[in-house]
């Protein structure tokens, strides 16, 4: 049994895309971490995650993952409003930025736990974008839950240039690399 510990949709469609058949236990796990390198901070968010579900299952895979977007190492989280959300966007407006995503697969069985956990991150190019874009950008619902405000496969895909690296990763489930580790448990 697979479990994702996690309630995002972007990563429950991906992972149903994939063709996996899971079930979803949302993680209340603590998320205060500060400190940490961002690969080190998914990392350790994503092993969080998925160890607080594990005590709900004997024999399963639970599956957590995490997304931070950095720029120049600072992390730039969920924005909490209209002004932090175009304080973001302005900040990444013409350059590139890096988004890691963090996942642990965890094996529990008979009462063992082994984990494997890994970061994957791709760079960002934004394009240029003037005052008056980004305010159009903010006024959607989109960038108010995500990491660095805004979607990648979502409204915001027009103003990226290029990415390199794991397009998922950037959405938040780099899902090559998950099915590639999958198959060895």
């Amino acid at each position: 049994m697979i479990v994702l510990a996690s309630n995002s949709p972007r990563r429950k469609e991906i992972l149903a895309m994939a063709g996996y058949d899971f079930i979803v236990h949302v993680s209340d796990a603590d998320e205060n971490v500060h400190g940490l390198k961002p690969y080190e901070l998914v990392e350790t968010l994503s092993r969080r995650k998925a160890e607080a579900v594990a005590g709900s299952y004997e024999d399963a895979v639970i599956i957590g993952s995490d997304t931070v977007v950095s720029l120049d190492e600072l992390i730039l989280g969920k924005p909490k409003n209209r002004e932090e959300a175009f304080s973001m966007i302005r900040s990444i407006s013409g350059r590139k930025h890096t988004v890691y995503t963090g996942v642990t697969i965890l094996r529990c069985h008979n009462g063992e736990r082994i984990a494997d956990t890994f970061y994957s991150k791709a760079d960002v190019y934004v394009r240029e974008m003037t005052d008056e874009m980004i305010g159009e950008y903010i006024s959607t619902d989109e960038p108010y839950d995500k990491a660095g405000a805004y979607a990648i496969q979502g409204i915001f895909a027009k103003y990226i240039e290029k990415i390199d690296g794991d397009y998922y990763a950037v959405v938040g489930f780099p899902i090559c690399e998950i099915s590639k580790r999958l198959e060895f448990l």
